[in-house]
């Protein structure tokens, strides 16, 4: 699989990686051992970039890919975790004390000295403009605590924001066939500022799977089913922030546009997002080691024929552009 650099990082990182949100139980339940297993198709795979965050069933999906890499030692695997959501958002919480406080908490999880990327867990958009909070993750890049820092973001404006910032490495966003708008401007300053992109909800939580029909159902753990309004946390993080009967028929247009061109559509939407210059690396979950293979193979397709890049752009103008464009 290709890999290509992560941004200020330096790492090389394959173009698709494994989110695992999904081991914290948001996603239903994945059991230890399963995760294991999913860790291990990964991995077997070619995958060497694994995402995570401490707010991630309150540290269970750190602590599963910590005692995974103690038993695999020579995995090479590079991971990124996240930090700021285990108190209400608030800029005043954005402090050295709690970042030292999450940072050792991700150690002892992960079983690292040095955390390989810390990424501000879509913040308040206030805290973008606070420099103190960059002079923070500075100290403890310098103390040796973490080796590079990121952020993850809901708007493209904070990404804007985050990538003018000298010592960001990472931006991550949600970036899919039903999510353009960071095409338009986050990509290119991303590429001109040297700054790496992770491009997180890749398949629209599921829906460009072209699994799903009206009456799909999601377990009441799934935030699929809690948050589906954003009743707990952002709905852009949910399907992608579109509405779900329109994202099932828009859904079923995209399976038709990729089976044109031979291509299962979580392949075909894999495959786009990492084709897109400026992402570094994709970051799609994984419930079975099926799905853990799948993902991976996306990132050996060739270049996508300009008639689906094309149909790609024309179902999200007609379906999404006018309700998500303006929004994030």
């Amino acid at each position: 699989m290709e890999q290509r650099i992560l941004g200020r990082t330096g790492a090389r990182v394959t173009c698709i990686g494994l989110g695992t949100w999904q081991f914290g139980g948001d996603w239903g339940d994945v059991s230890r051992d399963d995760a294991f297993a999913i860790l291990d198709a990964a991995v077997e795979a070619g995958v060497n970039l694994v995402d995570t965050a401490d707010v991630y069933g309150d540290g269970r999906s750190e602590s599963i890919i910590g005692d995974f890499l103690a038993s695999h030692p020579g995995a090479g695997v590079f991971v990124a975790t996240k930090m700021g959501r285990r108190l209400p958002q608030d800029p005043s919480h954005y402090t050295l004390e709690n970042f030292r406080a999450w940072v050792d908490r991700s150690r002892r999880n992960l079983r690292m000295d040095t955390l390989d990327l810390v990424q501000l867990h879509c913040p308040p958009t206030e805290v973008y403009s606070i420099d103190r909070v960059f002079d923070d993750l500075d100290t403890l890049v310098g103390e040796g605590l973490i080796a590079h820092y990121g952020v993850s973001v809901e708007k493209t404006s904070e990404a804007l924001a985050a990538i003018a910032r000298p010592h960001v490495a990472t931006v991550q966003i949600i970036i899919n066939a039903f999510r353009l708008k960071p095409l338009d401007d986050v990509l290119p300053a991303a590429r001109a500022a040297g700054v790496g992109v992770l491009a997180r909800v890749p398949l629209a939580s599921g829906l460009l799977s072209g699994r799903y029909t009206r009456s799909t159902r999601f377990p009441a753990r799934d935030h699929r089913t809690y948050n589906r309004r954003g009743e707990a946390f952002d709905v852009g993080e949910t399907f992608s922030g579109v509405d779900f009967e329109t994202g099932v028929e828009a859904a079923r247009e995209f399976a038709a546009l990729a089976d044109r061109f031979g291509l299962a559509p979580a392949t075909a939407a894999l495959a786009w997002v990492a084709q897109q210059p400026g992402v570094t690396s994709v970051i799609p979950g994984a419930h079975t080691v099926e799905q853990a293979r799948a993902n991976a193979a996306a990132g050996e397709v060739g270049a996508l024929p300009a008639e689906f890049l094309e149909g790609v752009r024309e179902l999200y103008d007609r379906y999404f552009r006018a309700t998500v464009h303006p929004r994030w």
